[in-house]
């Protein structure tokens, strides 16, 4: 009896461990929530048996999250300095490490607002507003908020819009508030706002205004597994690249 139950205790054991290899957790920046969703029912086609977790999130915050030990197989960062805070404290599988996607980063205003087209270069597109007018994710953590100060600041606007700014905890906060009309403007991704209704694009920054807006993937070292490979490989394929540009990423 006592074998008999040893081999039952080791089989349970063997299908829960099996369980958690088809089970792959993706920690990913919250611009690519609408992208990711749709890769997964993709990837779920060819792959039924395995099952995906998503967490989306500040790059920032979901990096914090894996240091401090948050169980997860893939991340996907809106910018390489999150992936290399992770990578330099060797916790990524470090010949997993890519460019999964690029993106632009562009002005928004609630769809009535009263001008369809600015000069981002120029400050007349903010004068006489007054208060908290507008929003971007924190710029001393969030990606899209460090790549809306750089840009700015490139511009010579920043001093004179720093204090009127609803500083969110990602770039979809900042979305959001615009959408409610909350606050006129906002500075997020070219893809988050072609997902929404209720705000229009009137700037696009200039590509050199900042730098490069890239998004890495990486396995995590506690989490790498044959679906997390398997995953991996899928989001490099045609097929995944077709997904993301729909979205209006830019792929290579």
């Amino acid at each position: 009896m006592k074998l008999k139950a040893l081999l039952l205790s080791l089989g349970l054991a063997a299908t829960s461990l099996s369980a958690l290899a088809d089970q792959v957790t993706v920690f990913a920046a919250a611009s690519m929530t609408n992208a990711m969703q749709s890769l997964a029912e993709g990837y779920k086609k060819v792959n039924p048996h395995d099952e995906l977790i998503f967490s989306f999130g500040s790059s920032s915050t979901l990096a914090k999250q894996i240091e401090q030990g948050a169980p997860a197989n893939l991340f996907v960062s809106a910018n390489t300095k999150w992936m290399k805070h992770l990578s330099d404290k060797d916790l990524t599988v470090k010949e997993t490490e890519k460019v999964l996607a690029g993106n632009a980063l562009v002005l928004i205003a609630t769809k009535d607002w009263q001008l369809n087209s600015v000069d981002v270069s120029k400050d007349t597109w903010f004068k006489g507003l007054d208060g908290v007018f507008l929003a971007l994710g924190d710029p001393d953590h969030v990606p899209a908020g460090i790549y809306a100060k750089e840009a700015l600041t490139k511009l010579k606007t920043w001093p004179a819009l720093e204090n009127h700014i609803a500083r969110t905890k990602d770039v979809r906060a900042s979305l959001a508030l615009v959408e409610k009309a909350e606050t006129p403007y906002g500075v997020v991704y070219s893809t988050d706002a072609k997902q929404a209704k209720n705000v229009k694009v009137v700037a696009t920054f200039p590509a050199d205004s900042h730098k490069a807006i890239e998004y890495p993937v990486a396995i995590l070292k506690e989490g790498d597994n044959p679906a997390s490979r398997a995953f991996l490989t899928y989001l490099a394929s045609d097929e995944a690249k077709a997904v993301l540009q729909g979205y209006g990423f830019t792929t290579k």
